[in-house]
């Protein structure tokens, strides 16, 4: 079961931000962490997606009430993945515990270091490094419950359990769907936009699906079938309205150590995955590449 929810967070470029995560309830691991200057669902995605594509596909996910965890996208592709979609009750929070302790950890160690969010250029690099923060802070140190460290205790997860889904059954769950009836002349409207359906769709009631980004291709479905594709005839709208401008019990906070922490970490978190990189490999690739190319 992963466990998400959102955390208000300082001001970064100007603008406020929020940050989305899901943590695996069992090993307490990160599995997906995003800062975003918007507390919608596009930016959930943004957070969701890669996590299920590195991590696997969990069984359940336990969410909040806010509007992003209740979101007829997410309801359809929670269903697509075979998620069972769980939230919590409105001002009943149990069972929440476990991922507000990790905020709390996120507050009083990276959050104490990032302060009123000056320091932090931007979006990127406040993800550059709160991801450092997340794989050599967080994810080394014996969790206090658990009583061992989150990347440790994940890695003993069954490949079963963290298999990862298809390419072609992830870009399913995450298009987005809205139903329209086509009129006599096959045409259907949706967000402004008017769409040419193929003529025998004419009078049906259609399912319409596409990337929130792009309102240029749509595929059609008819009782769950496909359909063929929407041809735009007038097209005034190219992003779905819920897109925007892209993201450029009282406790004693922790006083800042004064040190270049988090320049620290992510040095150091790009030097390890330096290491990690065989970059002899890529470049006899590229090497050989080039070589068959005269």
């Amino acid at each position: 079961m992963w466990t998400g929810d959102t955390l208000h967070g300082p001001v970064i470029g100007g603008k406020k931000s929020y940050l989305f995560a899901f943590i695996d309830d069992h090993s307490r691991a990160v599995m997906g962490a995003r800062w975003s200057h918007h507390d919608d669902v596009v930016r959930m995605a943004a957070a969701f997606r890669p996590a299920l594509q590195a991590r696997g596909v969990p069984q359940r996910a336990y969410l909040d009430n806010g509007s992003p965890f209740v979101d007829a996208w997410l309801l359809r592709g929670c269903a697509v993945l075979g998620i069972k979609l769980v939230h919590s009750r409105p001002g009943k929070p149990e069972g929440r515990g476990k991922i507000e302790r990790f905020f709390r950890t996120v507050r009083e160690q990276f959050l104490v270091e990032v302060g009123d969010g000056a320091g932090v250029a931007d979006l990127a690099e406040m993800n550059r490094l709160f991801q450092a923060w997340t794989e050599t802070v967080y994810h080394q140190a014996v969790h206090s419950e658990t009583g061992e460290a989150p990347a440790a205790r994940w890695e003993k997860a069954t490949p079963e359990e963290r298999a990862v889904p298809e390419p072609a059954l992830l870009r399913e769950a995450f298009l987005w769907s809205e139903r329209r009836k086509a009129d006599k002349t096959a045409l259907v409207r949706m967000h402004g936009n008017v769409y040419q359906v193929d003529a025998w769709l004419a009078g049906r009631m259609v399912e319409l699906l596409f990337s929130p980004f792009d309102l240029g291709r749509i595929e059609v479905r008819l009782a769950g079938k496909p359909a063929g594709t929407a041809v735009p005839f007038a097209v005034g709208r190219h992003r779905h309205p819920k897109t925007r401008t892209p993201d450029g019990g009282q406790r004693t906070e922790p006083a800042p150590t004064g040190i270049d922490y988090l320049s620290a970490l992510g040095g150091g978190h790009d030097a390890a995955l330096r290491e990690q990189v065989s970059y002899r490999f890529l470049i006899e690739e590229r090497g050989q590449e080039g070589d068959g190319r005269g």
